[in-house]
């Protein structure tokens, strides 16, 4: 049930915004506001609980991934870029603007998670000491992985270039790994 209704909170504030109540939210499951305390005290519970979770499994996937000794380090490191929680629809601009606006504290936690990524980070030193990356600032080349991938936070880009989600981290992925230029093209 609590799974039910994290993902009906993700429904609502997709469709009024962060603004909805308790009864807009029973209202969408066809439960009674009883039985919606019975599982969560207040929006704000079922706030943290979605991004803990969400936060919990993309660390989970993330390891996953380092650990999966059938994959090369490139591999792993793409892999590692591409991945997506659950309840990735709730990452979007204007979701978070009004999470920074109405809960600061839970937006503050959401933000730090989109730029806390020491898992990356490892994989890339060790991908330059290792020679496969060039040696660059891990630093810069986080911040250009972040912000590129932050990109995909911008659903109306998303969905006004027919894309998908997964399609954008992709095309995200191989040009910062691969580069623009074709490797047979000439300057």
């Amino acid at each position: 049930m609590k799974d039910r209704i994290m993902q009906a909170f993700v429904d609502e504030v997709k469709d009024k915004g962060i603004k909805f109540t308790m009864d807009d939210l029973a209202g969408r499951l066809g439960i009674s506001k009883r039985t919606l305390y019975e599982h969560f005290s207040s929006k704000v519970e079922i706030l943290d609980a979605i991004i803990d979770l969400t936060i919990t499994e993309f660390d989970e996937k993330t390891e996953a991934i380092i650990q999966d000794s059938s994959l090369t380090l490139l591999e792993k490191i793409k892999e590692a870029i591409m991945v997506v929680p659950k309840y990735d629809e709730f990452y979007d601009l204007q979701i978070l603007e009004q999470m920074k606006r109405y809960y600061p504290k839970q937006w503050e936690k959401m933000n730090n998670s989109l730029y806390e990524w020491e898992a990356l980070k490892k994989l890339l030193e060790q991908g330059i000491e290792e020679g496969l990356i060039k040696d660059q600032n891990v630093e810069l080349l986080m911040r250009l992985v972040i912000d590129a991938t932050n990109l995909t936070l911008d659903r109306r880009f998303i969905w006004e270039n027919r894309i998908t989600v997964q399609e954008a981290m992709n095309g995200i992925v191989n040009v910062l790994l691969f580069g623009m230029v074709e490797e047979n093209a000439e300057p």
